[in-house]
């Protein structure tokens, strides 16, 4: 496996260290320039923000190979962000324990991208076909779920509830996700939208001891071991 800190000018413990500040708290990249230099280092927000985009994705894809499995209670429900001036949709999913099933981010909010999360989820080695689907009453989840029981994705005895009040768990874990994006004042096109809030959602899930509980320490041991650093 190749070096991926190769060639980068700084080691790879501070370009992980500004990566999961930037992902796990609510800071600007000046704010992690002010951090750094406060550290005797010199380093430009684009350089963390290029940091950011490069590694929140593979963060993402090697963490999830170990998470915990979740239950067989879905909750569904979509939030709004912003890209490029742009209003788009973030879909998530928690399980009744408020444990993060997964996430998708699409530029619509019609059947095909409901359908593509989904099966998203569904694929995901660490969820289970669900017993129960709770979501709110948007007509095209009803739609959907209908044709993925008939396609055999979900189980015919799949329950699809539409309470809303059911979903305030999942709406709920919302805020912690937007407490972290709303300082970063939109994202500038989709690709780094997508990329960076992959990082963001993976540390919740983190912090949410979905991969075992970490104390902060045995966190950044875990970063480093799953990304061959030290």
């Amino acid at each position: 496996m190749g070096n991926m800190f190769k060639w980068k000018h700084f080691e790879s413990e501070i370009i992980l260290l500004c990566v999961r500040w930037y992902l796990k708290y609510p800071l600007s990249y000046r704010n992690l320039v002010e951090i750094m230099a406060e550290r005797g280092l010199s380093v430009s927000h684009t350089t963390i923000m290029r940091w950011v985009q490069q590694y929140s994705s593979i963060i993402n894809r090697r963490v999830r190979k170990y998470l915990h499995p979740t239950n067989d209670s879905w909750r569904v429900d979509k939030t709004y962000i912003r890209i490029k001036g742009k209003w788009c949709y973030l879909y998530r999913a928690v399980d009744s324990k408020g444990v993060t099933i997964d996430f998708w981010i699409s530029e619509n909010r019609d059947k095909k991208s409901a359908d593509k999360f989904f099966k998203k989820a569904l694929r995901s080695s660490h969820n289970q076909i669900p017993r129960v689907i709770t979501t709110d009453k948007y007509y095209t989840y009803e739609v959907l779920i209908n044709e993925l029981i008939y396609s055999s994705d979900l189980s015919c005895r799949t329950q699809h509830r539409q309470i809303q009040y059911l979903n305030n768990i999942v709406e709920q874990d919302h805020r912690f996700i937007k407490k972290i994006i709303n300082p970063m004042l939109g994202f500038k096109n989709f690709k780094s939208a997508c990329s960076v809030i992959s990082g963001i959602e993976i540390f919740h899930i983190l912090k949410k001891n979905q991969a075992g509980k970490l104390t902060p320490l045995q966190e950044v041991e875990y970063i480093h071991s799953i990304m061959h650093v030290g």
